[in-house]
């Protein structure tokens, strides 16, 4: 039960969030419409900052606490105990918490942009802070970028429609938010920028980039001075770039670019397996977190984030991975431990979706950035133990990280500059451009679609690099049908036809039989030179006055396939089923109209 002092302290805390409220609602009616959003840009971002204070700050001592209680209590199956817990505790909070509603991923960010308006439940502005802390906080094989974007996009969401601020600013808030929590989140504000560019919006204008701006300046200023350095991913030691090492690069890129692919439908077959199961709740998390224990068990650099044994790799003495291993004997052997860290690499996209889809919360940025390292550290540190040549193992460690998060995420600027924020600085740049560029063709010869956004885009449910298509994906079919025209059944007669078309605004009508299943249209134009002979027209049945439904559309169809079979029927309207049922028509004409006025609406200015 609440005691006296909380129930004081509840009370204090409502009455002075609700003058925070009114103050702002006072400087609304006070500023100028930019202004209140350059405001709300810090506001949002200062929330989201925290947010990735408390998720950081807790995966970090959790992870410590895991390490000393290894290395002096000697306990070495605390590392596969606790993710187990963790994804329980994630399951038991997502069910007797959260009532079984959460949206895991970032992709349900760019659903709320194309579909919602930028609309998010308020739900998710403290569901992924509890769930993914859980999840990766107590050792799943997962990261924490994917929960804190959406907490900040369900920031600036909210934030939006808490003060009433119409859709284009909302959406800009909402990525406001995820640019503050990329930049809190590594120190890097560039990338926040660019990455809220890059995979949130689609079209913006050059005004919109202050807003975004602002928040992740202030979300990396927030991280600066509260978080302590030692949480975030950063690296000062590394070595001048050399251009004889070109050729190795570009070879990086090309290898970066197929691992891409790999740990993409590696992890999706994880998912997809996980997705036939008819277990549910406690068993289906047991399902996934035994066997994660056991990856754990053989190879601890799996355990949580995974950001302290990347910074290991960067280091003199990488070797120490192996410390806590079935391998530690062998710490001496380098190519033993080339063979831990390419087994490792593999291996992680299998830990991540297990960690996923057996019910916890995270996301695959994280392990990106993993896979990358490895991949980088194993390329060099193969051509260095043959002789061949003399690579810098921590440059191509760094390096890694960039092609692995372009080829996986399709945000190459992104990726570039993220490595050069968290390393201190630009001297790497053009390996980056390099690597990051080939890793993406590579992955886009093979993969449309990042893999946050591919089972969406065939939906139609998300924006894509098409500008049409992201405009025609913003449109809600449900929106553009027309289900007030009367229908017609077989059984009825030709003066029937004609007192409906007199006494209708519509030429055209369904013909339905008693289930309500389409049988037919009478079309005036296809049935005039009977409607004008009298003669004709009285000895004229139903089937004769009516045409055969060559061509119908569903409301399940994308408005994409709508148009599509408009020009394949070469017709100004369609009639649209639901369940196998007559349900209305749909009109080219208003199709296109709903575009124009999308089409307008979707530039952020």
């Amino acid at each position: 039960m609440p005691t006296r002092k909380d129930s004081k302290f509840r009370l204090w805390l409502r009455r002075n969030l609700a003058r925070l409220e009114a103050l702002f609602f006072i400087l609304k009616s006070l500023l100028s419409e930019r202004h209140f959003i350059y405001l709300s840009a810090v506001i949002v971002a200062i929330s989201t900052s925290f947010a990735v204070i408390i998720l950081k700050s807790f995966a970090h001592n959790v992870f410590r606490l895991a390490t000393y209680v290894n290395s002096y209590l000697k306990l070495p199956y605390i590392n596969s105990i606790l993710p187990i817990v963790g994804i329980l505790l994630t399951v038991l909070v997502i069910k007797k918490v959260l009532q079984n509603k959460i949206e895991k991923g970032s992709s349900r960010i760019l659903v709320a942009v194309a579909k919602k308006g930028g609309i998010m439940p308020r739900k998710q502005m403290y569901a992924q802070i509890i769930t993914s802390s859980l999840t990766v906080g107590l050792g799943g094989s997962a990261g924490l970028e994917s929960p804190i974007t959406v907490t900040g996009a369900a920031f600036g969401s909210n934030f939006a429609r808490k003060y009433k601020l119409h859709k284009k600013d909302r959406i800009l808030l909402l990525a406001c938010g995820v640019a503050a929590g990329i930049a809190a989140a590594f120190n890097a504000p560039i990338a926040g920028v660019l990455f809220a560019i890059e995979v949130v919006l689609t079209d913006v204008s050059i005004s919109a980039f202050i807003p975004i701006m602002i928040s992740a300046a202030t979300g990396a200023l927030v991280s600066t001075i509260v978080l302590n350095q030692e949480v975030l991913l950063s690296f000062r030691s590394r070595q001048e770039f050399d251009y004889h090492n070109i050729i190795f690069y570009i070879l990086l890129g090309i290898l970066a670019g197929f691992v891409s692919l790999y740990h993409a439908k590696a992890f999706q077959k994880v998912e997809r397996h996980f997705h036939k199961l008819r277990i549910k709740g406690y068993r289906k998390a047991l399902y996934g977190a035994i066997p994660l224990a056991l990856l754990i068990f053989f190879f601890p650099t799996l355990f949580g984030e995974g950001y302290e044994s990347i910074k290991t790799l960067s280091t003199p003495h990488p070797e120490v991975l192996l410390d806590n291993t079935l391998l530690e004997g062998f710490q001496k052997s380098p190519w033993i431990l080339l063979l831990f860290i390419g087994l490792t690499m593999f291996i992680k996209a299998f830990a991540t979706g297990l960690t996923l889809a057996s019910g916890g919360n995270g996301g695959n940025f994280a392990p990106s950035l993993f896979v990358g390292s490895y991949l980088g550290f194993a390329v060099a540190k193969f051509f260095n133990l043959t002789g061949l040549t003399h690579l810098p193992v921590g440059n191509f460690t760094l390096v890694g990280m960039a092609g692995i998060l372009s080829g996986l995420f399709h945000a190459p600027l992104t990726a570039i500059f993220l490595i050069a924020e968290i390393t201190g600085g630009y001297n790497l740049m053009v390996p980056l451009m390099i690597v990051s560029s080939i890793s993406y063709a590579v992955s886009k010869q093979f993969e449309t679609y990042s893999m946050d956004v591919k089972d969406l885009a065939f939906k139609g449910q998300v924006f894509t690099s098409d500008k049409d298509r992201n405009v025609l994906s913003s449109i809600d079919i449900m929106e553009v049908i027309c289900t007030d025209l009367p229908t017609l059944s077989p059984n009825q007669k030709p003066e029937d036809v004609i007192a409906l078309l007199a006494n209708s605004n519509h030429s055209h009508f369904a013909v339905t039989d008693d289930k309500n299943r389409l049988l037919g249209v009478v079309d005036f134009d296809k049935i005039r030179h009977l409607i004008f002979s009298p003669f004709k027209l009285k000895y004229s049945k139903m089937e004769e006055l009516m045409s055969p439904p060559d061509f119908a559309v569903s409301v399940e169809d994308s408005i994409e396939m709508v148009l599509e079979k408009f020009e394949e029927a070469h017709t100004a309207y369609l009639p649209i089923l639901k369940d196998e049922r007559y349900y209305g028509f749909i009109y080219k004409e208003k199709v296109l109209e709903s575009y124009r006025e999308k089409h307008r609406d979707m530039v952020i200015d």
